[in-house]
């Protein structure tokens, strides 16, 4: 599979993962406070060993129980261009959703939990894979690693614009 094709699986995961803040299974809801814009860098590693650095520019919104998030995200690179969508939804510490991705077509399932201001996510669909998300304030930290595939992980610093 060419790598370009790769990267917005991965990406879509990081924005499923990103829109999670210090996320608690309390009465406010998951992702009550997630909603606005956010943006980042970070680096996207290959199987070769190349990096290329990454920018994105996401919109979140969530549902006024903070049970349920819609995500907007594109990123590019020096090689890639990614525009997704995704629908989460969390009940308990659980997170299930979908992801679309709309320049390459192509689309999946993440599932995983949340404790604290950390979540760990599996995603499947164009690539299978892992992610964690750690929020402190205005600030998210996303790691992504793949398996069997060129793109390799992606490491990015998000900020609430």
């Amino acid at each position: 599979m060419h790598f370009n094709r790769l990267l917005p699986a991965a990406i879509i995961t990081l924005v499923a993962a990103s829109g999670l803040s210090e996320a608690r299974a309390d009465a406010a809801g998951t992702f009550a406070t997630m909603g606005g814009s956010w943006a980042g860098s970070g680096q996207m590693r290959l199987e070769s060993g190349r990096t290329e650095n990454l920018r994105c520019r996401a919109n979140y919104s969530a549902r006024k129980d903070g049970q349920g998030l819609g995500i907007a995200l594109r990123c590019a690179s020096a090689s890639s261009k990614v525009d997704l969508r995704a629908n989460l939804t969390a009940s308990g510490n659980r997170i299930s959703g979908n992801w679309e991705e709309r320049e390459f077509n192509t689309g999946g399932n993440a599932s995983g939990s949340a404790s604290g201001n950390q979540i760990s996510l599996s995603i499947n669909g164009g690539i299978d894979g892992s992610m964690s998300v750690t929020t402190n304030g205005g600030r998210q930290s996303v790691s992504i690693t793949t398996d069997n595939v060129a793109l390799k992980g992606i490491k990015m610093s998000l900020s609430r614009e």
